[in-house]
């Protein structure tokens, strides 16, 4: 079923499987995604924060996975029509590649956590409002 989602292959599937197990542990995509390691590290000094990067929290392995299929998925969903290629090329015009990398492994994390909970296969466009960002 995770297999259906763009830039989850067998390995990523069966790894979140495995790892993850039942989705309802997280209360939503983000908290996966966080669990993860995918969402940005906040340090605020003086009541001005600061987001340096990705917290590299989580299991490293799966973090590297998914993130490695958001960078093949990338060229295919940027041409695509459906909003997540729309998301994508907006994102692609105002920051770097591998940011938007990072931001797409996030989304796929998100769309994850939403197909373990409702059972369903993911569609192009019957997950995506449920998962925007």
């Amino acid at each position: 079923m995770l297999a259906t989602i763009p830039g989850i292959g067998p390995l990523n599937a069966t790894a979140l499987v495995a790892t993850v197990g039942d989705a309802s542990t997280f209360g939503r995509g983000r908290d996966l995604a966080a669990w993860l390691g995918l969402v940005l590290r906040q340090m605020t000094t003086g009541g001005k924060p600061k987001l340096p990067g990705i917290t590299k929290r989580g299991n490293g392995y799966l973090r590297k996975m998914i993130i490695h299929g958001a960078r093949a998925a990338l060229p295919v969903l940027s041409k695509s029509a459906s909003p997540i290629g729309e998301w994508l090329r907006g994102l692609l015009g105002r920051a770097h590649k591998n940011k938007a990398i990072v931001a797409l492994a996030a989304k796929l994390a998100r769309i994850v956590w939403t197909v373990l909970q409702s059972g369903r296969p993911y569609k192009d466009n019957s997950l995506d409002s449920v998962v925007r960002a």
